[in-house]
């Protein structure tokens, strides 16, 4: 359960990439990056800044779904 709240936290800070009207935490969010982030970066959980640059650098391990957050922004 404690995982799921960080995991939570985290996840809304996945937005950053994203224009400022989409950058709100949203449940498609959550879903789109919860397995990525346990798959590839469950070591640097629960330090949000550690989580998103360990999801930057694997980009390219990323679902296709979760990709997409992190290229919003371009």
């Amino acid at each position: 359960m404690r995982k799921m709240i960080v995991l939570g936290i985290m996840l809304a800070g996945t937005g950053f990439a994203a224009p400022a009207s989409v950058q709100a935490y949203t449940d498609d969010g959550r879903q789109a990056c919860e397995n990525d982030a346990f798959r590839l970066c469950n070591h640097a959980i629960p330090d949000v800044e550690r989580v998103k640059a360990c999801l930057i650098s694997n980009r390219s391990r990323l679902s296709p779904a979760c990709r997409r957050l992190f290229q919003r922004g371009r």
